[in-house]
């Protein structure tokens, strides 16, 4: 599936620098890349790094100038953002925009544009991150393909759940924390507790990836579990403590805040 030759953002965050260096990483995936001013120091920087981008004199010329338009604005300010460019019928939009649904989208655009929605994540920067996509869009995909991988979602339903199950991230170097602040209070040293859990939690997310979709992750935490052993007394206090319940009302809280 061949890429867009000169694809635009309209928002200049930490996102955006992400995908576009991601695009950009040698060998790169597109030819062309225009970002806005805002914020202009992101915007100069890539510029810097890249002969590739061009930083555009406003918004109306990115959607003028670009095969495919990536919205990457925050939810604030939205709809005062995309409400005054004139976008083409036809073209192909693909939004960032966290908690925005898909028909103020649309009103908001006032064209007859191919939208999609896309969940990335910082790791598209290195082409390993994975990217929720809703709806199912070929052509969607095939750009967060390059980036690391896509996951073409067939219902908003399926797209707001991994967007929920996203909000983990923080979780999950927050428990790599608690356990070396305990490991600290009990006299190991804060640089070796980091030099042992980074390397092992990098090791499990491995063996799941390489495990693939065959085999449940209930089954890997059994495979890492031996009978009576330490693994599974931790799981089970984990669960018998309330663990498993407060990060389900954890999810389901911000599924509520996504979807509502």
């Amino acid at each position: 599936m061949p890429l867009p030759q000169k694809i635009g953002f309209i928002g200049t965050g930490a996102i955006t620098d992400a995908m576009v260096r991601g695009l950009l990483a040698e060998p790169a995936a597109v030819p062309h890349v225009m970002v806005s001013m805002r914020s202009a120091d992101i915007s100069a920087r890539l510029a810097a790094d890249f002969p590739a981008v061009i930083v555009a004199g406003g918004n109306q010329a990115i959607v003028e100038g670009c095969d495919t338009v990536m919205l990457a604005i925050r939810p604030q300010i939205a709809e005062e953002v995309i409400r005054p460019l004139r976008f083409r019928d036809g073209q192909k939009v693909i939004s960032v925009v966290a908690a925005t649904g898909r028909d103020a989208l649309l009103d908001w655009i006032g064209a007859d544009v191919h939208l999609s929605q896309a969940v990335p994540l910082p790791f598209v920067a290195e082409r390993t991150g994975v990217t929720a996509v809703y709806p199912p869009d070929a052509d969607t995909a095939a750009l967060f393909d390059v980036l690391g991988s896509a996951v073409e979602c067939e219902t908003k339903a399926e797209y707001d759940l991994l967007a929920a199950a996203s909000a983990l991230m923080a979780t999950y170097f927050g428990l790599m924390d608690r356990t070396t602040r305990w490991l600290a209070e009990n006299g190991l040293p804060e640089e070796k507790g980091r030099a042992y859990l980074a390397p092992l939690f990098a090791s499990l997310s491995g063996k799941a990836v390489a495990a693939g979709a065959h085999v449940p992750f209930i089954g890997l935490s059994h495979e890492f579990a031996t009978k009576g052993g330490l693994n599974e007394q931790v799981f089970r206090d984990f669960e018998d403590h309330g663990g498993s319940d407060a990060l389900t009302r954890a999810l389901d809280r911000v599924l509520e805040r996504i979807t509502r």
